[in-house]
């Protein structure tokens, strides 16, 4: 937030070079649509907030839609990067939903309401945002699916209903930790992977039901003895 904020206050001087401007722009309009949403930005206010005139934004990118779209590959083509380099081991491990967590927060760095561009739901139907969201969306959603069947079958389960809950449970875990994360800006992407490292390790999700099930009953046989004893 601080460096969007100091990138604010120098996209309005002159003399800066063009790439470096857009660069300026770009890491303000990411801020702000994240926090307000796509219907809650308006081109005139972006303009005001960065220090530069609406005309030069229409310049640049086009239209509403083209600075929100530039803003939208600047998220989600870094972060299927990052997620698929995560998951590229030669099989299932228990560190990679970690490793991945790690990826995305190291990805989001400084701008964690980022991740939010992707699920805006005032993204107008149809348009070229709309499109290019879904798409980014899918690719992700792509990843976390195969992940899914990759945990799954290393515990010799094929279920394809299992694999599809277990997607939308890391979906919301990962979703939820950014949500948790742009609400504490100040945890590093360093400090949230280890925090969630800890969490994870510590609930231990593992194990077969009916494995837990049976440890239960006899627990419950043997309460039952000591109370009849």
């Amino acid at each position: 937030m601080e460096k969007a904020r100091a990138a604010a206050a120098r996209a309005g001087t002159k003399g800066v070079p063009r790439r470096d401007r857009e660069e300026q722009i770009l890491a303000v309009a990411t801020e702000e649509f994240g926090r307000h949403g796509y219907t809650g930005v308006s081109m005139a206010a972006l303009a005001r907030r960065i220090g530069v005139t609406k005309p030069l934004l229409y310049q640049y990118f086009g239209s509403k839609d083209g600075l929100y779209t530039t803003c939208l590959d600047r998220v989600g083509e870094p972060l299927a990067a990052a997620v698929r380099a995560a998951m590229d081991r030669p099989a299932a491990e228990p560190a990679t939903p970690i490793a991945v967590l790690r990826a995305v927060f190291t990805t989001l760095e400084g701008r964690p309401g980022a991740w939010f561009l992707l699920y805006d739901q005032s993204l107008p139907v149809g348009s070229a945002p709309y499109g290019t969201a879904r798409r980014h969306r899918d690719a992700i959603d792509a990843l976390a699916a195969g992940g899914a069947q990759d945990v799954l079958r290393a515990g010799n389960i094929e279920d394809p209903l299992d694999a599809d809950l277990l997607k939308c449970l890391w979906n919301t875990l990962v979703g939820q930790s950014v949500v948790w994360w742009a609400r504490h800006p100040e945890e590093s992407a360093a400090s949230m992977g280890e925090r969630c490292a800890r969490i994870l390790g510590t609930v231990r999700f593992g194990g077969s039901a009916g494995g837990e099930g049976e440890d239960h009953r006899g627990g419950g046989e043997r309460h039952r003895g000591e109370r009849e004893g």
